[in-house]
């Protein structure tokens, strides 16, 4: 069995997903492709000049998964810099906020987008990923970044 994608917390959707120098390129030339996550990485460290653990806390991930995704950023724009290309801004394993949940019957606990979530239409057709319970509950207790009970599962929206 794969293994589940690791959500990526981000607080900034981004504005602008294209930049392009200002020869522009022919039709067709090269570009690189900035994930959002990769973009929230260098605003929080290179931007808000936070420390990398407080990045990786922020995200919801690993210190070394938050180097990782750095680098990869920086070596994209870096390229993009160099070589002219333009930065196209999109894709991605990110999600607004991040609930934990809950097997009522096995116990199992595991992450979910807030944005899948959202995207549910009723708040009980969630399923736990190791039994197929229907019996899903908010777990909480993620630290600061849980749903804190703001999902829809609990009828207020908190951004």
């Amino acid at each position: 069995m794969a293994r589940p994608a690791k959500w990526r917390r981000i607080e900034n959707l981004p504005k602008t997903v294209c930049f392009i120098p200002a020869e522009i390129p022919p039709k067709g030339g090269a570009s690189n492709i900035l994930l959002v996550e990769e973009l929230e990485a260098i605003r929080l460290k290179d931007l808000l000049g936070l420390e990398q653990e407080d990045c990786a806390e922020r995200m919801m991930i690993s210190r070394p998964t938050f180097r990782r995704i750095l680098l990869s950023a920086r070596e994209k724009i870096a390229d993009s810099l160099v070589k002219g290309k333009a930065i196209r801004v999109g894709g991605g394993n990110y999600a607004r906020n991040i609930c934990a949940l809950r097997c009522a019957d096995c116990g199992r606990e595991w992450n979910e987008s807030y944005d899948v979530h959202e995207s549910e239409k009723e708040p009980d057709t969630y399923v736990c990923p190791g039994c197929g319970s229907p019996r899903v509950i908010c777990a909480g207790g993620y630290g600061e970044q849980n749903c804190r009970q703001n999902c829809r599962r609990h009828g207020r929206n908190r951004f």
